[in-house]
């Protein structure tokens, strides 16, 4: 990542050098060393500014009441998981028919109705399960990261203060796309798929669960009155049918059997607790943070 962040700042002062003729210089170079001290930004500090992006975004957007079929269905949901107490989840729903869910680096989930409306509960599982196997994977700090450092650049901004409420406005809108315009590496959507498979398994949701939500992806992608509406995941989430068949894939190499499209997939005979055949060829993939 640390790679990434370093191209990221010379393309930026490359460009910060190609417009001297319109940009002040000092201004310009200002820039750059922000950009370097950024790189220096800690996970309390991304934890923070993950926290005040939530903050700009939930006041931007329509948030079911705790009342609604909407949030008790989703409270339902989360209270499936196990053992991930110490990723502090708060999670709220946006009334939007756009198609997505995302984690943020403070513990937040966020769920769009569009999403919810067209997934069963244990799909639903899978999506939040990929969207938290790229905040135990770390995929998500990186990400405010990586953004940080260019919108930091851009304004000039050096160190991150801790004190909330300190990034302006301006600020987290540029971040947010920033965030937006950036996408996970294909290693880390697969990664991410094999976290949402283990939860799945831990938690007694149908280990195909992330299949059969791609599936769903996919179908609804193919109706033209609902494109517009899946922007926003696909653009984030490339490669959906190759995913689909990996994550099937490992489900199986599990010692899953699929009965069917739509039913719950189960053990195939002979398979002991931990996910593993008799043949001595399966594979468990373990759910662990990186360093």
């Amino acid at each position: 990542m640390k790679k990434v962040l370093l191209g990221t700042l010379c393309l930026f002062m490359m460009a910060s050098c190609s417009s001297m003729k319109v940009v002040d210089q000092n201004a310009a170079l200002n820039a750059g060393t922000a950009a370097l001290q950024a790189l220096t930004i800690s996970d309390s500090q991304i934890a923070q500014l993950c926290t005040e992006y939530m903050v700009e975004m939930d006041g931007q957007n329509t948030i079911a009441p705790t009342s609604s079929d909407y949030h008790q269905r989703l409270k339902r949901i989360m209270a499936k998981f196990k053992n991930i107490s110490n990723l502090n989840l708060n999670y709220k729903v946006y009334q939007s028919n756009v198609v997505n869910a995302f984690a943020s680096g403070d513990g937040s989930v966020r769920v769009y109705t569009g999403l919810m409306d067209i997934m069963n509960d244990d799909e639903l599982f899978a999506v939040i399960g990929h969207e938290l196997g790229h905040l135990v994977n770390k995929d998500v700090r990186d990400a405010y990261r990586a953004a940080y450092l260019v919108v930091a650049a851009r304004y000039g901004i050096a160190a991150y203060s801790q004190t909330a409420g300190a990034l302006s406005t301006g600020f987290l809108g540029d971040l947010g796309q920033q965030l937006a315009t950036s996408a996970y590496s294909r290693k880390q959507e697969t990664e991410a798929d094999e976290a949402s498979f283990q939860f799945c398994v831990a938690s007694g949701v149908d280990p195909f669960a992330m299949y059969h939500a791609l599936n769903v992806l996919i179908r609804v992608g193919g109706d033209t009155g609902q494109q517009g509406t899946l922007t926003e995941m696909f653009s984030s989430h490339p490669d959906t049918q190759k995913r689909a068949t990996h994550i099937k894939q490992v489900a199986e190499a599990a010692g899953y059997k699929l009965n069917g499209t739509k039913t719950t997939g189960v053990k195939v005979s002979g398979s002991d607790n931990s996910g593993n055949t008799g043949s001595g060829n399966k594979k468990t993939i373990q759910v662990k943070p990186k360093n």
